[in-house]
């Protein structure tokens, strides 16, 4: 194992914490995109970028043979991760709302902090991870105190 691949390990340990906290949230909350799948969205966005990483080191010796647009990679994971997410959300017929949103939302924002641990980018990848905690855990409790819609049409 090469100083490569070691950096990349130390990518995923970082995205599996980061990654966690905002599964942790979720999985509190009984939500049903928890722990496991925040941090594996995670892991996953990052290996994406780390591979796009490897492969512009490995095929750099055909110097314009082969193009590389970084941008189509990430379309790519927005793509796959938006799929995934999207499958998350449903309408519950019975209470007339739409369920699942913020989890496919949170499943997007974690593989968005993937992708910048990918790019081995901490501080903003704590820093946004810490923003989008308080977002996940604090925002709710103050939406839990707004009235309910049904309550507010009386």
């Amino acid at each position: 194992m090469d100083e490569v691949d070691l950096g990349i390990l130390l990518r995923i340990v970082v995205i599996t914490v980061l990654a966690g906290v905002l599964g942790w949230e979720r999985e509190s909350a009984r939500k049903s995109a928890g722990l496991r799948t925040h941090i594996l969205i995670g892991i996953s966005a990052m290996l994406f970028v780390a591979i796009g990483e490897l492969m512009i080191e490995k095929f750099s010796v055909y110097g314009t043979l082969i193009r590389f647009n970084p941008a189509d990679l990430v379309v790519a994971v927005v793509a796959g991760i938006s799929f995934l997410g999207a499958g998350m959300i449903y309408f519950n017929k019975d209470q007339n709302r739409t369920k699942g949103l913020t989890t496919g939302a949170g499943i997007l924002t974690t593989a968005a902090i993937g992708m910048i641990v990918g790019l081995e980018r901490y501080g903003l990848a704590v820093g946004a991870t810490a923003i989008v905690f308080g977002v996940l855990h604090f925002v709710r409790r103050f939406e839990e105190k707004l009235p309910d819609e049904d309550e507010s049409k009386d």
